[in-house]
C-alpha cells in the first residue's frame, strides 16, 4: 500500500428514516492491526470542514432546501448546522490546512469563531498561525 488511505463516510439523509438505513462505510480495512478503527486518527475539526464543503455542494447542487433541511435530517440544531457551514467563511488555505492537519489536542470548531467573524483573510491567517502555534506547543 502506498501509505495514502481512502476513506468513505455516507450518512442516508433521508426523512422518516429514524435511524434505518444509516450507512457507516470504510472504504479501507475497518480495522487496523492494532484495533484502532480506521478514520479514527483524523481529527475532528477536518471532518466539519469536510461536512461543510460537502454540505455547500450539496445545497449548490440544490439536493437540499436550506440548512434547516439538512439539519433537521442530520438531527443537530440549525445553530449547530451554522456553527459548522460557518468554516466556510474560512480562507480557502486555511480550509485545506484544517483538512490536513495533524491532531491538536484541544484544537476545535469553537476555538475557531473569532477567526471566522473576521472578514479579512489575511488577519484570519495571522490568528491561525498564532492558533496553531498555541495548540502545537
Amino acid at each position: 500500500m502506498s501509505g495514502i488511505e481512502e476513506i468513505t463516510y455516507g450518512r442516508d439523509f433521508r426523512a422518516g428514516r429514524s435511524g434505518h438505513g444509516q450507512l457507516n462505510r470504510l472504504s479501507t480495512e475497518s480495522q487496523r492491526s492494532n484495533g484502532e478503527r480506521a478514520g479514527d486518527g483524523i481529527p475532528r475539526i477536518a471532518r466539519l470542514m469536510a461536512l461543510a464543503i460537502r454540505f455547500d455542494s450539496m445545497l449548490r447542487a440544490e439536493k437540499f432546501r436550506d440548512y434547516a433541511e439538512i439539519a433537521r435530517l442530520g438531527r443537530v440544531t440549525r445553530a449547530r448546522m451554522t456553527q459548522i457551514m460557518k468554516l466556510l467563511d474560512l480562507a480557502p488555505d486555511i480550509q485545506e490546512q484544517i483538512l490536513f492537519l495533524p491532531h491538536l489536542k484541544g484544537l476545535n470548531e469553537r476555538n475557531l469563531r473569532p477567526i471566522v467573524s473576521r472578514i479579512d483573510w489575511n488577519e484570519q491567517r495571522r490568528m491561525f498561525q498564532k492558533l496553531q502555534h498555541h495548540f502545537s506547543v
